[in-house]
Parts: C-alpha cells; sequence; structure tokens
C-alpha cells in the first residue's frame, strides 16, 4: 500500500479574482501506508476538493502530488497522470449502482473491464460478498435492497479490483442514524481486515473521531490541525478546532489573563479571579503580558453541586445515559454533562467547579492556543 505526499497544494478556481479565497491554499499532507484519514470541516472548507485532486479528479492550481513511488501530479514539471493509471478506488455518496445489473453482476461489472480470468473473477467476487456479508443478496437487484445494503454493495464493488487506496465522500450521507452506525463499525473492521489506506471525507465529526487514525481538520482551505482524533479533541490547535470538534461543543469563557510564571497565569472571570496551572509552558500568554484571553472548557470538566462558583439551571435535557445541563451564569451559559438518569428543573441554584487538567487557554485575537492545563479558584 502506498503513502500519499501533498507538497504545496492549491486550488484556486477562479484565478481571474484576486480577491476570490482559494478553496484550497498550501496545503501540505503526508498520509502514511495503511492509515484511515479523515477529511474533517464544515461546508465549503476544501475536504472534498482535496480528495478529489488526489484522485485526479480534479486539477491542482500548484504543488506536487506523489502516491507511493509515484509523482502524480506537478506543477512545474507538467504532471498529470489520469484517475484511471492512480490505482485508486474511489466510492460516491449516491451508491451508483447499476440499476439493470444484480449484485453480483455490479461487483464483477469493473472486473471484466479490467479484462480479469472468469475464475479469478468468480473467486474474488465470492470474496467481496463474503467481507461485505452479502452473498443471500448476490442474485438481487438494487431496487430491493435497502440503503445500508447498497452502500455495502457499492462499497465491495470498490475494493474489488484492489486498488492502492480507497476513497470515500460522505459515503453515509444518506443513511439513518442506525444505519450509519452500523456501517461504521463495517468500514472500521474493513480497515483493519484489507490492510488498505482509507481517505474518507465528512462534515460530520463524530464519524471522523469514531473512524480515524488521524483527523485532516480544514476551514476556508487552509490546515487547521492534523493529528489522532484524541490529541485533536484532547488539545485542539486553535479555537476553531475546539469548537468544531466535540458534542456538546466546549464552553468558552472570556477572561483577563496575565503571566505569573513560565508555565503559571493568572486571569479573571464570572467575577472572580483563577489561578491557571499549564502542563507545559504557555509561550504568547508569557510574552506579551497581560492581555485578553478565552477559557476553554469541556463539558465534561463542569462538575455539578461541588465548588465554589454559583449558577442557576438554564435548561436540562436528559437522555438516559446522560444528561446535557446549561448554567446560566451572570450573563455566561455553561454546558455540563452528567452521567446517568438525573434531572434538574429550571432556574434550580446549583454550585459548580472546572475540574481536571484539561483545561485550555487561548488567544483571543488570533485564536492560537496559548496553554493547558488546570485552574484553581483564588478569589
Amino acid at each position: 500500500m502506498p503513502r500519499i505526499v501533498l507538497e504545496h497544494v492549491t486550488k484556486q478556481f477562479d484565478r481571474t479574482a484576486k480577491t476570490h479565497a482559494a478553496a484550497v491554499a498550501d496545503l501540505n499532507l503526508v498520509i502514511e501506508d495503511r492509515e484511515f484519514i479523515t477529511l474533517l470541516g464544515p461546508s465549503g472548507c476544501g475536504k472534498t476538493t482535496t480528495l478529489r485532486m488526489i484522485a485526479g479528479l480534479e486539477t491542482p492550481s500548484e504543488g506536487r502530488i506523489t502516491i507511493g513511488d509515484t509523482v502524480v501530479f506537478d506543477s512545474e514539471k507538467g504532471i498529470n497522470i489520469s484517475p484511471a493509471k492512480r490505482d485508486i478506488g474511489f466510492l460516491f455518496q449516491n451508491y451508483a449502482l447499476w440499476p439493470h445489473m444484480t449484485v453480483y453482476q455490479n461487483i464483477a461489472f469493473g472486473l471484466e473491464n479490467l479484462g480479469w480470468p472468469k475464475e479469478r473473477l468468480r473467486q474474488r467476487v465470492s470474496e467481496m460478498l463474503a467481507m461485505l456479508q452479502i452473498e443471500t443478496f448476490e442474485k438481487r437487484y438494487p431496487s430491493e435492497l435497502s440503503g445500508g445494503q447498497q452502500q455495502r454493495v457499492a462499497i465491495a464493488r470498490t475494493l474489488a479490483p484492489e486498488p492502492k487506496v480507497l476513497f470515500m465522500d460522505e459515503p453515509l450521507s444518506n443513511l439513518d442514524a442506525k444505519l450509519r452506525l452500523e456501517m461504521r463499525t463495517e468500514l472500521k473492521r474493513l480497515h483493519a481486515e484489507t490492510d488498505s489506506t482509507f481517505v474518507y471525507v465528512t462534515h460530520d465529526q463524530l464519524e471522523a473521531m469514531t473512524l480515524a487514525t488521524r483527523v485532516c481538520l480544514m476551514n476556508a482551505g487552509v490546515l487547521q490541525q492534523y493529528a489522532p482524533p484524541l490529541v485533536v479533541y484532547n488539545t485542539p490547535a486553535n479555537l476553531f478546532a475546539a469548537e468544531f470538534v466535540g458534542s456538546p461543543t466546549m464552553n468558552f469563557i472570556p477572561v483577563t489573563a496575565w503571566s505569573t510564571g513560565e508555565d503559571t497565569a493568572e486571569f479573571t472571570a464570572l467575577g472572580r479571579t483563577f489561578a491557571f496551572k499549564g502542563n507545559a509552558p504557555l509561550g504568547r500568554l508569557r510574552d506579551t503580558g497581560k492581555g485578553n484571553a478565552v477559557l476553554g472548557v469541556r463539558p465534561e470538566f463542569v462538575h455539578l453541586e461541588e465548588g465554589d462558583l454559583k449558577g442557576q439551571v438554564y435548561a436540562a435535557l436528559p437522555s438516559g445515559m446522560e444528561t446535557i445541563v446549561q448554567l446560566k451564569a451572570g450573563e455566561q451559559l455553561i454546558t455540563s454533562v452528567e452521567f446517568g438518569g438525573v434531572d434538574y428543573n429550571v432556574n434550580t441554584p446549583l454550585y459548580f467547579a472546572f475540574c481536571g487538567d484539561g483545561l485550555l487557554l487561548f488567544d483571543k485575537d488570533s485564536g492560537e492556543k496559548l496553554g493547558r492545563g488546570s485552574v484553581t479558584l483564588t478569589a
């Protein structure tokens, strides 16, 4: 399986409009052999364009793309290898199955076009039917299948020619919530069984978090963070990454902060003063002195019915396994997650505290992460 390298890749759709932002801007990315990469971000962030450029369905304006030992695109050298010669499989959002062909014929179609011998073709289709657990459907037509079954057929057809890389563009978006969960499980299993490189586009951060070995988070054509899912969740690079990844979303509390040491600071928020102890030097805050910042607190780090901070229940949303509680502390809304079947009445007064060492400080203007650590109420 190949390693994929993108070097200074840019895609500008309208080159005549100087003020028009690039769909993808100076992207540098390395996808290692056998990884499961998710390209994540809001609509229009450039994730599908990036996928299509690697696959050869879109031509970059600048840059260089290498798949394995082969340079498939180089703007300076005029190299642009066609999609058919890049040895990749592409799974589209709409399945694109032939309606007049059976499941078996749909899977076999690409192999027949490639001239596979009949015996090898039959063996490969049988392997795909077994791997995707659709053996009982081989004589059915797409119209006789559910959405999840059609998606399995589409995956089998894409994997059948043994492509070096499998590209997927929001393949589960047409399925209902239960089927999406089932297919996420199947894709994770398939990745392990096929030992292939998967590149997957989604705007659903839950899909990205549960499937990927690394998440490529993009916004407005610019790479924001490229790291394993739990690293993006626990140590987001900036305010955008912190806000986009996580449900319920992170709490963002405006603070006025000042450095008190290499890895310590103090700040005022919610009418109180806190000490911040970072697990690494606080960088820019130490250099710039007193300034505006943002405290980021994941809902699981807001503990109710303890501590000295006061609030009242704005809303409580129990779901059985957990309850999402929104508190109002002054003008600030703060979200907490309480595990178990608990509920609170609106306007119930509650004490709360910020706990754990996973709290984050961000620069308000640049959005840059300043540090990660714990806080203590001092006044």
